[in-house]
């Protein structure tokens, strides 16, 4: 029995199943193919966002020109989403600045068009960063019963080619089972890593969300104050409460 079993390689037992588990199989492993393509490319693209995000944030809480930094901070920075909430919300500053004149400039209408430029970018930003994803989950939550699928399939033909057998050892199932369970191995090989790293990869969405939401309302409240000191009269009581606690780095505002 024991050379019987031997004698199936895992390519051996892969060449010898059915057409039905083949297909499995096939699916499985393209799966997997595609996820670790999205799991590396993920990771490539979180650390570049993290590397430029901290040297934008360092730049901009540096206390040098805002006017500047809106200049040259897409060719600096181009991975970065927070660079990309920052122009959104100052390229409405600008027209903001561009259009007062000849009457007295609402600062509401200010703050209201930055915030909401800076939450459609956001949600933007979000959205093609977070893309490949849904299919890293749909991997690791599926790929399991399919392999599991895979597995009945093959033991179900297993048994069926002994029904004309006058006698019946374990030696004539054992590489049938074999086969049908290589697929449950495949699904598992599939699904874990999948689980993994969109478990992380949500992990860090959030995080990052929560960073460029803080970035958000402390630049909107800088650009309150300057818009109060352009138009003569003190910020509302009804400005946007930053949420961010800082690093623990010093920061100055950025200047005008």
């Amino acid at each position: 029995m024991n050379e019987a079993v031997a004698s199936h390689g895992i390519m051996d037992l892969v060449s010898q199943a059915g057409p039905v588990v083949k297909l499995v199989m096939l699916s499985l492993l393209m799966s997997s193919v595609v996820s670790w393509a999205i799991i590396l490319d993920k990771w490539r693209r979180f650390r570049r966002i993290a590397r430029e995000s901290e040297a934008f944030e360092e730049k901009f809480w540096s206390g040098g020109s805002v006017g500047k930094l809106y200049q040259t901070a897409a060719d600096e920075w181009p991975g970065s989403p927070m660079v990309a909430v920052f122009l959104a919300g100052f390229r409405e500053w600008k027209r903001w600045e561009g259009s007062s004149t000849g009457r007295d400039p609402e600062v509401g209408d200010l703050l209201t068009n930055v915030r909401r430029s800076m939450t459609v970018t956001l949600n933007r930003e979000l959205d093609n960063i977070g893309q490949g994803l849904t299919f890293l989950a749909t991997v690791g939550s599926t790929s399991p019963f399919i392999g599991l699928f895979g597995t009945v399939w093959g033991i179900m033909n297993a048994f069926r080619g002994l029904a004309g057998a006058k006698t019946t050892t374990l030696t004539m199932v054992a590489p049938g089972i074999a086969e049908a369970l290589v697929a449950t191995a495949m699904g598992l090989v599939a699904a874990i890593p999948a689980v993994i790293a969109y478990n992380k990869y949500a992990a860090d969405l959030r995080r990052m969300h929560q960073n460029m939401d803080n970035f958000g309302a402390e630049f909107l409240n800088i650009l309150e104050r300057q818009a109060a000191r352009r138009v003569g009269r003190r910020p509302g009581r009804g400005r946007v409460e930053s949420r961010a606690q800082g690093r623990g780095k010093s920061r100055r505002p950025a200047q005008w």
